[in-house]
């Protein structure tokens, strides 16, 4: 069997592929975002993913195909990742597709060509596999020089492809490569399909040439489709003679970072131990940087858990290879290092990259510490020899984020096993309502009546950046409740397709339009307009007469209300560039809303926003207001408008030519955004922006809501007015409400701490009487009190009164408190004779919190819990009494 053939980088690979494609007339298409356009996907798991509207006819290629290299995350396997050479929950797809401009004939030949040309892999190790009634592939292989025996015939489940039980498919062909015996079972039926590692498949063809329908028939498309894939760790794992995707160049770059901030040894064949978290580690890194360069931020559902979990999971490895500060930036910087030439948003969003994972990796130490109190909690239940139930497990591992490695690990050092049954049960409960989530690829989901009206009807022509309203347009369509209409009545409410609109539809954050629709027999009032496969929809009451298809009117907007929607608009493109100098450039538009009452932002930052920064960003926007800086909008090619500074929306698709807005002089603009919006002409017609709140929408992600022109006028009347009030109530002037506001606030407080004094000061009644009331319980003493009037936390200083005046050192308490909101607060804790004795807070704590309507839990020294009902108190103390056999 050959081995000499060359090596080659994985960078080397990559552009080889696409080169060889695009020299035979397929156009190279840039890796889509790993956030697909496509409802049916959570993450992009192939390269066929952003062609499929060519596949459904949807869209016509010019050219005869296409080829990219697409990043793809899947983690339906990612407990595996790191335990065999071949799990990856990122990985590169190189691609090839075409929408009837490729014959069978010419895929199999490239393909052939490809790998013993330019890759120059020996022959005698390529094996292929077809589709047992692929008769018409099996002899292409075989024109092409295949050996028989170098072929072999494999069912629906291992070379058919479907969409779906109807729809398209088509049998595949898959090219293996042989690794050797060595890597083999030693049976002498090994054979690609076989379980083991010798046969290595690398590159599947997929020919998508038939429709199933119901009744199982198989009519041929109307032309067919191809679309291959080549896993690229895999192909360099080859072409660098190595047997694991982890030991091609990229992969081991980062294993040895891993090696060396750790100071472990990094072993390929042994996948257990400090190796396989070694593989986790550089896995998981590779697909969080990925990850937050396209826009997706840590969240407990959706794209942000799985960005959350791969994190999570890299910063446990670390831990367990002794690594105890943050140290996974290093390794999203090596990525970017090795990557940021193939994939640009790594360079552009780098100090977004670093502090999501600073932020989360912080988050995630104490996330540690909590689980572990929550495991030690269930430990203290379980007796050495017995099992830790796998529903606990599965708890600290779903809501903690918890490990399951370092459950078991922490179990056993207690004598203490986990039901792994159990545990494994409900990990399999949940993998099942995730793919059923994502299960049924939405091939057949698009023929609604508007994906039935953009293939008959040209797009609406919008013409309101210029016109605030049109005569003479023409209605191509009206639809009432998902069905197409003819005419629609007085009374009706209606969504109406228009030839030529001056109604901006709803997009990137600005609210639809609203107005008038005039016709001859006919008023409408518009009152939201929205954009539907490519079609501006107007959502329209009929005020009087009747409207017809086919009947001309004429379209209003509101321009008042235009008017203050640009001028929001506009603000935000402000708010925008202030936040980015005052913050830094790892500030992204993460969402917005703009209405004609006021502007709210989303945007990236890792913690809440001082009031100084808070009135810095004000008043540069304001500076910019009272400049009267000029608004200029200009159509430019995306090259051009990014390499001037443009600012993109994270994670948004353009077209060629873009429209590009900037606030300020044409050289040295304050704002450059790529934006479809309308905005005013000049930034003095804004007035006025005042920030109104500042809050958290979720991890990594701030909120602003402001107020311009004469939203912010109204809102500032308002504070006055309220401020007016509060100096009439307090009887000073204005300028003198918070003076007078602290004077009062140190005066209660004053008088609180007294009263507190009073209640639970060592030397008070209330303690003496408690102290006096402890019974003795089998070694020590405990003392069972109700402390109403004092805050649940404060329950805590009644303790340490308790131990600083009692005589004996084996002591126990619970306490309770209806606290002065109406609440009730329960406090148990012991000292350490007290636990040694037998008293276990934790326990207790749990027994009587469902008595006032709570829930809490410690450790056996303290521990807390809150609840709703006060008349439970009583109760829960005679629990605990009897508990203690008192």
């Amino acid at each position: 069997m050959s081995t000499d053939f060359p090596t080659m980088t994985t960078a080397e690979i990559r552009a080889a592929y696409l080169r060889f494609f695009e020299e035979r007339g397929c156009k190279a298409y840039p890796s889509s975002s790993l956030v697909p356009d496509d409802p049916s996907l959570l993450l992009a798991n192939a390269g066929m993913n952003q062609f499929k509207e060519y596949y459904q006819g949807k869209r016509t290629m010019k050219e005869i195909g296409a080829c990219s290299c697409q990043k793809c995350v899947r983690t339906n396997d990612i407990d595996v990742i790191g335990s065999d050479g071949r799990h990856l929950s990122f990985f590169e797809m190189l691609g090839n597709f075409s929408f009837g401009g490729v014959s069978k004939e010419q895929a199999c030949s490239w393909a052939y060509e490809l790998i013993t040309e330019v890759f120059k892999l020996p022959a005698d190790r390529l094996y292929f596999t077809v589709f047992t009634e692929d008769d018409e592939t099996h002899a292409i292989w075989r024109s092409l020089g295949v050996p028989e025996n170098h072929i072999s015939r494999l069912g629906e489940d291992d070379n058919f492809w479907a969409a779906g039980p109807t729809g398209p498919c088509g049998p595949c062909s898959e090219i293996y490569f042989d690794q050797g015996e060595a890597s083999g079972c030693g049976s002498p039926d090994c054979a690609p399909g076989c379980d083991c590692d010798r046969y290595l498949e690398f590159w599947n063809l997929v020919f998508t040439q038939f429709d199933r329908q119901e009744d199982g028939s198989m009519p041929e498309l109307p032309h067919r489709n191809l679309d291959t894939g080549m896993g690229l760790e895999r192909m360099a794992a080859i072409m660098q003679h190595k047997s694991s995707n982890y030991d091609g160049d990229l992969m081991q770059s980062l294993i040895a970072l891993g090696a060396q901030i750790s100071g472990q040894v990094y072993e390929a064949d042994v996948y257990s131990g400090p190796s396989r978290s070694l593989r986790i580690i550089a896995d998981a890194a590779r697909a969080v940087t990925f990850l937050i360069a396209d826009g997706v931020l840590p969240g407990n559902e959706g794209r942000g858990y799985v960005l959350r979990r791969l994190l999570r999971r890299a910063v446990f490895h670390g831990r367990m290879l002794g690594i105890q500060t943050a140290f996974l930036n290093l390794f999203s910087q090596e990525v970017t290092s090795l990557m940021g030439d193939a994939y640009p948003e790594l360079l552009e969003n780098k100090d977004l990259i670093t502090g999501i994972i600073k932020a989360e990796e912080e988050r995630f130490s104490t996330t540690l510490e909590s689980g572990r109190v929550y495991l030690d909690e269930a430990l203290s239940h379980v007796s050495a020899g017995e099992a830790l139930a796998g529903s606990t497990a599965f708890m600290l591992h779903d809501t903690f984020g918890f490990p399951i490695d370092l459950t078991v690990e922490i179990a056993e050092a207690q004598g203490v096993h986990v039901d792994m049954d159990g545990f494994d049960a409900a990990m399999t409960e949940q993998r099942s309502r995730a793919r059923a989530a994502v299960e049924g690829d939405a091939w057949g989901s698009f023929n609604d009546v508007w994906t039935e009206l953009a293939d008959e009807l040209r797009p609406t022509e919008f013409v309101g950046y210029d016109h605030g309203s049109v005569d003479d347009v023409e209605v191509l369509a009206l639809v009432k409740d998902g069905v197409r209409v003819s005419s629609a009545a007085v009374g009706e409410t209606v969504e109406i397709v228009l030839d030529r609109t001056p109604f901006y539809a709803e997009m990137g954050g600005q609210v639809g339009d609203s107005g008038t629709l005039q016709g001859a027999d006919a008023e409408l009032k518009v009152c939201d307009t929205k954009l539907k496969s490519g079609l501006y929809v107007h959502h329209a009451e009929v005020l009087y007469g009747s409207v017809s298809v086919g009947d001309c009117v004429t379209g209003a907007i509101d321009e008042r209300r235009r008017a203050l929607i640009r001028r929001n608009h506009t603000a935000t493109h402000l708010l925008d560039a202030a936040l980015k100098l005052v913050l830094g450039e790892h500030v992204h538009q993460a969402g917005s809303l703009l209405d004609d009452e006021r502007l709210r932002f989303d945007f990236t930052h890792f913690e809440a926003l001082t009031t100084e920064q808070i009135q810095r960003i004000e008043s540069m926007v304001n500076d910019e207001i009272l400049a009267a800086k000029p608004v200029l909008t200009q159509m430019m090619n995306i090259d051009d408008a990014k390499a001037a500074g443009a600012v993109a929306l994270f994670g948004e698709k353009y077209g060629d030519v873009v429209r590009v807005v900037s606030v300020g002089s044409e050289n040295r603009p304050f704002s450059r955004e790529l934006c479809g919006g309308t905005h005013v002409a000049n930034s003095a017609e804004i007035g006025i922006f005042k920030i109104i709140s500042e809050s958290s929408t979720g991890s990594n992600v701030r909120r602003i809501e402001a107020m311009t022109s004469l939203g912010a006028l109204a809102y500032l009347n308002e504070k006055e007015q309220l401020l007016d009030q509060a100096a009439a109530e307090l009887k000073c002037r204005p300028e003198e409400v918070s003076l007078r506001i602290a004077d009062t606030k140190r005066q209660l407080r004053e008088s609180e701490q007294k009263l507190k004094a009073s209640l639970m000061g060592g030397a008070s009644s209330r303690v003496q009487d408690a102290l006096a009331s402890a019974v003795e319980v089998d070694g020590y003493h405990a003392v069972i009190a109700r402390m109403d009037g004092l805050e649940a936390k404060e329950l805590r200083d009644v303790w340490d009164a308790l131990r600083s005046r009692s005589q004996v050192t084996a002591l126990a308490c619970v306490l309770a408190t209806a606290t002065p909101e109406g609440k009730v607060g329960l406090l148990a804790a012991a000292t350490d004779d007290a636990v040694a004795a037998g008293f276990m807070a934790g326990k207790m704590i749990a027994s009587i919190a469902e008595k006032v309507g709570g829930r809490g839990g410690g450790k056996p020294t303290m521990a807390q819990a809150g609840g709703k009902d006060v008349a439970g108190i009583d109760a829960a103390l005679e629990l605990a009494r009897e508990l203690l056999g008192r």
